[in-house]
């Protein structure tokens, strides 16, 4: 397993850093950080149907240049409530300093789905990868190949 080193600037001086779960974790978990002003916890309540919910973490990053940070589904959340990471994967680039804040959809019918998040869930995974740019050559024509159509049309088996 190959480390890279990123730079985290907590935002507060009680920002819990985020952290593998085990050895062979992919995605580190990072918490909800949601305090009011004097610094008592409190919870954001994500009703069904709400979407672009912004929950903040309290941190900014700086992660080396040729790599991003996508941020994806812890799957538990998942599998338990209608709430979803809204542009999953989302992106997070290199160049990046601001707070990062985690998108969400409470995709819910009615009041049995709302989510409350407290101060301190964990509510994503970070994963760490490299990346390429793209040259873009201009072509009048591309190569062919035996494929046709798209968007499942070589059938579901």
């Amino acid at each position: 397993m190959q480390k890279i080193a990123v730079d985290v600037s907590p935002m507060y001086p009680d920002v819990e850093i985020p952290k593998y779960q085990t050895v062979g974790s992919a995605g580190c978990d990072v918490k909800a950080y949601v305090k009011f002003d004097d610094g008592t916890p409190t919870s954001l309540d994500i009703q069904h149907g709400m979407r672009g919910v912004m929950i903040p973490t309290g941190l900014r990053v700086s992660i080396p240049k040729g790599y991003y940070m996508a941020v994806v589904p812890r799957s538990g959340l998942s599998a338990k409530t209608s709430m979803r990471i809204a542009n999953s994967p989302g992106t997070v680039d290199s160049d990046f300093r601001n707070e990062v804040k985690i998108i969400v959809d409470n995709h819910g019918k009615d009041e049995k789905d709302d989510v409350e998040i407290k101060h301190g869930d964990r509510i994503a995974q970070l994963v760490f990868l490299p990346y390429y740019q793209a040259d873009f050559i201009i072509r009048d024509s591309l190569d062919n190949t035996e494929r046709t159509g798209g968007f499942g049309s070589t059938g579901i088996k």
